[in-house]
């Protein structure tokens, strides 16, 4: 049985679709099943289906505006470089309504169902594929991984939503009386899952470099605070899901292929800008190109 994993990573998920294009397409790799976190489990739907020309028109388009119904931040574009600080004043606004995070995400919310259309899920039903998102139940701190296969069409909307929210700066969800946030907070690489689903063979995109590059700027205010400490933690978490889903490996005799960023894409992937995200495309397809032609040598 195979696999395609994918990490979370926001607007880098551009990178991943360009990777999954190469693999689907001019690889002809067919998979069983389909596990997404976060940004990866936007992408799962429609890769089930082959509708690559579709989800890359998708993330090549969005823009803030497109994920986020009141923005924590302000990002101006000088000498082709973004210079992101706090939206005080939306972030305040957001405290006085009562809101639990900086920043809502109900933009994104109606995105996902605009675009993974009830013809999507039953058209993927119809099939023998499976696709799984990964979220965290704060309330019982676990994780939790919802397959297509058991939801409504409600529901799995629902879990995609939910799978991309990144706290503080995106929407806390209340489902079934428990809180709910991204599938990164404690599995950005469902490696384990996959093969205990049965998969054999597992191609895996990382929207990290392999090695670390980044030395990261002082922090500045609370703000920047909690944005480092939420990017390290998640950074610990992702090399902690490659072991253990490793090993996992090795104990079941599985196949593991992991394809990461060569370069570091963004210090910021709640950033959404369409420009960049076209390239990361075309750069993860490149990328798998020359990994693959490399491999065959």
């Amino acid at each position: 049985m195979k696999a395609l994993v994918i990490s979370g990573g926001g607007s880098k998920g551009a990178f991943a679709g360009g990777v999954a294009q190469f693999l689907i397409r001019e690889l002809g790799k067919e998979y069983d099943i389909f596990l997404g976190t976060s940004t990866g489990s936007l992408l799962v739907s429609h890769l089930a289906l082959d509708k690559i020309e579709a989800i890359k028109e998708i993330y090549t388009s969005v823009n803030q505006k497109s994920i986020f119904s009141n923005c924590p931040f302000i990002v101006k574009n000088k000498g082709g470089v973004s210079n992101i600080s706090i939206n005080h004043f939306n972030v305040f606004n957001n405290i006085i309504r009562g809101r639990k995070t900086f920043g809502e995400s109900g933009n994104l919310r109606k995105l996902i169902r605009r675009v993974i259309t009830k013809e999507i899920f039953n058209n993927i039903q119809l099939t023998s594929k499976d696709v799984v998102v990964t979220v965290s139940n704060l309330t019982l701190n676990q994780m939790e991984y919802k397959s297509i296969r058991e939801c409504t069409y409600d529901d799995f909307m629902d879990w995609i939503w939910i799978s991309c929210n990144y706290p503080p700066f995106m929407s806390l969800a209340r489902k079934n009386n428990y809180d709910y946030a991204d599938g990164g907070l404690g599995c950005m690489v469902p490696i384990e899952e996959a093969i205990n689903r049965g998969a054999t063979e597992i191609d895996v995109i990382i929207l990290e470099t392999e090695v670390n590059f980044i030395n990261r700027l002082p922090i500045k205010n609370p703000f920047s605070l909690i944005t480092t400490m939420i990017e390290f933690m998640m950074d610990q978490i992702e090399h902690q899901n490659v072991k253990t889903g490793k090993l996992q490996a090795k104990n079941k005799s599985a196949c593991i292929d992991i394809y990461y960023t060569p370069t570091v894409l963004t210090t910021n992937s709640l950033i959404f800008n369409k420009i960049k995200m076209a390239q990361w495309w075309q750069n993860g397809f490149e990328f798998a190109r020359l990994k693959n032609q490399s491999n065959r040598i």
